[in-house]
């Protein structure tokens, strides 16, 4: 390793495990703990399972979807699901803007959303951004952050298989796919009018500066969903920070153990 890597590694060391399960000076608390259960609603999950069975058992449009995105996708039923009903509740309720997803990584989430825009003729675009190189090395703003340097480069999706996947499902047209790390690309190119919004960009800080940048263009009425919210701290963290310092009070809505949904208020 180079003498600069190592100083970056260094500059960026994770604070020790023990100091994240109490409230200390950095204000870290018990609820961001990387403590997957404490997340989980045993009864939304079970009716998340039971409306499952019925799309294998009666398929219908959303099924034939399902099947063609998830094995491009790491999202379960119930947050792809969640993207589905988003972008038909936006398109029925006639909010302005376009579809963006920050963090697509082989890009299965995002070709669903093309799919359920195009068997609703609707033309709006979608905007996909990502490093296409992996997940991004976190830093120690994420509570978890031990845990986090594990998964570095991970959630690997190329450009070109992502774009060999929108062609081979027909839905190449009305996107635009930005390629680097969101607090580069975000400044400097961004729709001008968000109605559905997915972050899955797993860390405290990619998930802040994508509220930074976008939050405020999201329509009043439109759909944002949180893909880490129960599974990342920093995602949890970053979220709910940014509620504290805007003064927001969301109804968030539970998709399974890790995803969340609100509606702009």
């Amino acid at each position: 390793m180079s003498g600069s890597g190592l100083a970056q590694v260094q500059s960026i060391s994770c604070r020790p495990q023990h100091m994240s399960n109490r409230i200390d000076q950095s204000g870290i608390s018990e609820f961001y703990l990387p403590e997957r259960k404490r997340q989980r609603n045993r009864l939304r999950d079970l009716t998340s399972k039971l409306s499952h069975l019925r799309t294998i058992v009666l398929p219908g449009a959303f099924s034939r979807m399902l099947r063609q995105v998830q094995p491009y996708s790491m999202m379960g039923y119930a947050r792809l699901k969640g993207i589905h009903n988003g972008v038909q509740s936006v398109f029925a309720r006639s909010i302005d803007g376009d579809l963006v997803e920050c963090g697509t990584a082989r890009g299965g989430c995002a070709a669903l959303m093309r799919l359920t825009a195009k068997r609703c003729r609707d033309d709006r675009t979608l905007w996909v951004y990502d490093t296409f190189e992996g997940l991004p090395r976190p830093t120690d703003d994420n509570p978890d952050c031990e845990l986090a340097l594990t998964r570095e480069k991970t959630c690997l999706g190329e450009f070109d298989e992502v774009e060999a996947l929108f062609k081979s499902l027909d839905v190449l047209d009305g996107r635009h796919m930005i390629k680097g790390l969101f607090q580069d690309t975000l400044p400097e190119t961004t729709p001008d009018r968000i109605a559905l919004l997915h972050l899955d960009g797993d860390w405290y800080e990619s998930t802040h500066v994508c509220l930074d940048h976008l939050y405020d263009k999201v329509s009043t009425g439109g759909v944002i969903q949180i893909d880490d919210y129960g599974h990342w701290a920093g995602a949890r963290k970053a979220l709910h920070e940014f509620f504290g310092e805007r003064g927001i009070e969301a109804d968030l809505k539970y998709l399974d153990c890790s995803g969340r949904q609100f509606v702009k208020p």
